[in-house]
């Protein structure tokens, strides 16, 4: 470790260290890590990874979802389209696999996020 980021006797956690690089990170950086972490979290729930049906749990499937699509809808304008729309694809593919993966579907606008996006229709 470097002096800069190893911990000291008034720091012990490093937690300056820590905060002048989050101080570094744009905002629309954080916003875009907060979404694909979401979206990975999502199909990991939705059992779209190799273990499969081992961590399918839609209801957490469907807050993950849900909580992405409040994300994108809010930070629409703060974001611009080289990174939203690959981040909107993803919320629709996502939106798509819930719907089939559900027993009984939710009716069109009523799916998960589907407030934020409008229905998705598979």
């Amino acid at each position: 470790m470097s002096d800069a980021t190893s911990p000291s006797a008034q720091d012990p956690a490093g937690y300056d260290a820590m905060t002048r690089d989050i101080a570094e990170v744009p905002a629309v950086e954080v916003i875009v890590t907060v979404a694909v972490n979401l979206m990975s979290a999502a199909a990991v729930k939705l059992g779209l990874t190799e273990e499969g049906a081992e961590h399918k749990d839609l209801d957490e499937a469907r807050k993950l979802v849900h909580a992405l699509a409040g994300l994108m809808d809010a930070s629409a304008t703060e974001i611009s389209s080289f990174h939203a729309a690959p981040l909107r694809d993803g919320l629709k593919s996502l939106q798509l696999a819930f719907r089939e993966a559900s027993l009984v579907p939710d009716e069109p606008g009523q799916g998960p996020g589907e407030k934020y996006t409008g229905p998705v229709y598979g």
